[in-house]
């Protein structure tokens, strides 16, 4: 997985990502209970708050099925709209973008849980969108986070969480059960009604695109300069996405620990109430305090130290597009890995995530993999077809042709001293399996479509 400089203090690091985390199941748990017991009108004005979208008509039937029923999926999605109060954050983005995209999977037996953090510089496959004007988007490649945009082209939260979960599920073949947005004001709205979180950079931090000058040294932020704190990537450490997702979650962490401390005091739950419903959309069935509470509740229940929160694998994009330079791929096998292990419902706890930092240490980037393509299905052009997405995705595709026989399952064959590379072929192609010929080609893994051929993740 990559990894990034921290310019911020970072207290207790160690248990810092399960300590937040967990401390922010409990927190919700609270405070939604204490605004249960605050009387009929604060219940009443905080569930009024909160918009409920529905998205159930723009998803389709073409979706993962539940492998782990009882588990659940959580999109969480932090909205960076550029319309009524966030207009000042600029236009020079499409009407609404995806700042922060992480999913988060509860285990049937709600005994742990893995929150997996999605770099929106990410290069993926975007399925067709619904773009709610009556037209749609064709499918392509392109940042994770413009699914949100071209969902949302119209201004409708509840379109742009459409697009984003069809793009969450095509690439991870995980099932998105529930989704959370909050919008800028909302976080803003957050941190002041805690009076601020310190903050201590190394460096002075100087960001036009996120509005932040800053002194180095420990200070308290609140408000735009909170804001533009989480959000500014080029101006510290090494100016990648990554790194901000670390910035994010130690800021997250100190917001969690001064919250513990603040809430008790009914104003500063009130407020700090207020600023999350009133910037909160959900899917229709989480769209209220009762719902919420509920999810609270599960995760109130869960252990700190079976909290995981991690990103997943990736490396920069120029390796394998040497012109690219602003972009990650998600790392396979890893990634499929991570993925398989969630759909299957079985833990990714510290053991898993030390597992996944080692085994991605050393990645096998795709265009250095070369890979031959055969047709074994009766389908005319369905190796062509295949090659071609398999060079979207960044393999070096030296040839295609026709297998002599047919087959119903997608193989990928490959040479002795070809197995990282054939795994790396084989987890971008659901359902395909890596097999070792004696009688394979020297240098080259083999794919054989299947009439199972379920396309290219």
């Amino acid at each position: 997985m990559g990894r990034h400089r921290r310019d911020s203090r970072a207290r207790r690091p160690a248990a810092g990502w399960r300590r937040g985390l967990h401390w922010g199941g409990c927190t919700s748990a609270v405070v939604l209970l204490a605004a249960l017991g605050a009387g009929v009108w604060a219940y009443q004005d905080l569930n009024s708050n909160i918009r409920g979208a529905d998205v159930d008509a723009k998803l389709g039937d073409d979706r993962p099925a539940n492998r782990s029923p009882g588990s659940k999926n959580i999109l969480v999605v932090g909205s960076d709209s550029r319309e009524g109060a966030n207009a000042e954050y600029g236009r020079s983005l499409a009407t609404m973008q995806s700042d922060t995209l992480m999913l988060v999977h509860l285990p049937a037996d709600r005994k742990w849980a893995t929150a997996v953090s999605f770099p929106r510089d990410s290069w993926v496959r975007i399925p067709s969108c619904d773009r709610g004007d009556g037209t749609r988007s064709a499918a392509h490649h392109f940042k994770i986070n413009e699914a949100f945009s071209l969902g949302g082209s119209t201004g409708d939260v509840g379109g742009a969480a459409a697009c984003t979960i069809r793009t969450v599920e095509s690439n991870t073949g995980l099932r998105v059960d529930h989704f959370v947005s909050l919008d800028f004001q909302g976080f803003k709205g957050m941190v002041d009604a805690l009076g601020g979180i310190e903050v201590c950079p190394k460096r002075p931090i100087h960001d036009k695109k996120a509005h932040l000058n800053l002194a180095a040294g420990c200070q308290t932020i609140k408000g735009e300069k909170a804001l533009g704190y989480v959000r500014t990537r080029y101006s510290v450490g090494d100016g990648s996405d990554i790194g901000r997702i670390g910035r994010q979650q130690e800021f997250m962490e100190a917001l969690a620990e001064k919250a513990q401390s603040k809430l008790t005091h009914p104003k500063a739950l009130y407020g700090f109430l207020r600023s999350v419903t009133k910037s909160l959309t959900t899917d229709n069935s989480l769209a209220g305090m009762k719902p919420l509470y509920g999810l609270a509740s599960e995760l109130k229940e869960i252990p700190g130290d079976r909290l995981t929160f991690l990103t997943v694998p990736n490396y920069p994009r120029q390796a394998d597009v040497p012109a690219d330079r602003a972009n990650v791929v998600w790392q396979f096998p890893q990634a499929a890995e991570l993925f398989t292990a969630l759909a299957r419902d079985e833990e990714v706890g510290r053991a898993e995530k030390e597992r996944l930092d080692r085994t991605s240490r050393r990645p096998v980037y795709a265009s250095s993999v070369r890979v031959r393509v055969l047709n074994g299905t009766d389908r005319p052009g369905r190796g062509a077809d295949v090659a071609a997405r398999l060079r979207e995705v960044g393999f070096t595709v030296t040839e295609t042709g026709n297998s002599p026989v047919d087959t119903r399952i997608t193989q990928v064959s490959y040479a002795e001293g070809m197995e990282e590379r054939a795994e790396q072929v084989a987890s971008r192609l659901p359902g395909a399996r890596a097999v070792r010929e004696a009688v394979a080609p020297r240098g080259l893994v083999t794919v054989t479509v299947g009439e199972d051929f379920g396309g290219v993740r």
